[in-house]
């Protein structure tokens, strides 16, 4: 399993008919433009997303807090939650932990309780080059490059063409 590390770069909270949204990004070091990955969530864990990232308290731990505290009580560590797979529009994550004894265990977990996770704990969010192949969204600005270098060189082919002869008024 190869994993990329990504960001958070969208959190869209739907109501009603309207589904909430997680977009994560990659952060490429070759200046190539970032892989966005779409992920559709229920309006509560994208509120919880939220919540974590917003950082302020609450009068009463949410289930994300307490699942920090549970985690923080037995001296174990997040070190990363990954989005491991996807079947559909069905994502599969895991939570990767430390036990204080040195002890590495993988959690099932869904993809939004692995991020809210993640961001009460500041551990790196991952997603598996194999969802990124088959779940990102298209590279719109590649595309919108590579459009304008085809005209640039059509552009290019027919100045390249040109004669004097094709400047006289031969009317």
């Amino acid at each position: 399993m190869s994993l990329v590390r990504m960001d958070i770069h969208t959190i869209a909270v739907g109501g009603g008919v309207v589904p909430s949204l997680i977009v994560l990004t990659t952060h490429p070091t070759d200046g190539s433009d970032p892989i966005q990955l779409p992920i559709r969530i229920g309006t509560v864990e994208a509120t919880a997303i939220s919540m974590g990232l917003d950082g302020s308290p609450h009068e009463r731990p949410m289930t994300h807090d307490l699942l920090k505290s549970l985690i923080e009580s037995l001296q174990a560590k997040l070190d990363a939650v990954a989005i491991t797979d996807v079947h559909g529009t069905t994502f599969y994550a895991q939570l990767f932990l430390k036990t204080e004894f040195g002890e590495a265990l993988e959690v099932d977990c869904r993809p939004s309780d692995a991020i809210a996770l993640a961001v009460r704990m500041g551990a790196p969010i991952l997603a598996d080059e194999r969802v990124l192949n088959a779940a990102t969204l298209p590279d719109f600005k590649g595309v919108e490059r590579s459009e304008k270098q085809q005209e640039l060189e059509r552009f290019h082919d027919f100045v390249e063409s040109l004669s004097p002869a094709d400047f006289t008024d031969d009317l």
